[in-house]
């Protein structure tokens, strides 16, 4: 389960992450609201910890106002929000703009862990449960994978990185983010992901080749025919 931290204190900034860590969530870090949009937009997470108030460029924001904004765009992951604001008014209003949740600093690190925990357990990100690409059919509950209606035995990784891709179709890929999201960015070289996507490929013989390489950067999944 991979859960994104937004704070901008340099102690929790440390402390957070390596709480949740410890109870085998994967995390990242932004320092921002701009950072947090962008992580977003490249990985999919099952839970967001907000602290509420930033401080940028001398003015104070409050992430309710993003969280809000993203909920009526249709955004759906979990959220917790972390802020020293206790008033019953302030709880109200961040579960009005689409909190999950509303710890209230100073707070236990176990209780931190759990309520992450319940999250994460009630409703991750909402995803198609079946993604198809070209001739390409990859069901997300039942983790099987069909090409032109043949069931194809993917191993664990290979079907981690085929689902990574198919959910960014003809977007660069990064050998970093395969790690990052595949392998919990711990242990393997980039020449992890290259055995495994050239596995990958031969798992896939029966059609065009869908996965690009671009030389340097990482792979994107194109259209067949564009693959080189």
């Amino acid at each position: 389960m991979r859960v994104l931290v937004v704070e901008d204190d340099e102690e929790l900034q440390v402390a957070v992450p390596a709480a949740l860590r410890s109870a085998k969530l994967a995390v990242d870090l932004a320092v921002d609201i701009a950072a947090a949009d962008e992580a977003l937009f490249v990985n999919a997470y099952d839970c967001v910890v907000f602290d509420r108030m930033f401080e940028i460029d001398g003015r104070k924001v409050d992430s309710l106002e993003y969280v809000g904004r993203r909920r009526k765009e249709g955004w759906t992951v979990p959220v917790l929000f972390l802020t020293g604001r206790d008033t019953l008014a302030d709880r109200v209003d961040g579960f009005e703009h689409g909190g999950d949740d509303y710890l209230i600093k100073p707070f236990a690190v176990e209780e931190l862990i759990v309520r992450v925990l319940s999250l994460v357990r009630r409703g991750p990100t909402i995803r198609p449960p079946i993604i198809r690409h070209a001739d390409v059919e990859l069901d997300t509950a039942r983790r099987t994978v069909h090409r032109a209606g043949v069931l194809l035995t993917l191993r664990g990784k290979e079907f981690c990185v085929l689902e990574y891709l198919m959910s960014r179709p003809e977007q660069l890929v990064t050998r970093a983010q395969l790690i990052e999201h595949c392998w919990d960015g711990d242990g393997p070289m980039s020449n992890a992901v290259d055995v495994t996507i050239t596995r990958l490929r031969n798992r896939l013989r029966g059609g065009p080749d869908l996965i690009q390489a671009v030389r340097g950067q990482g792979y994107r999944l194109v259209n067949p025919g564009q693959a080189r």
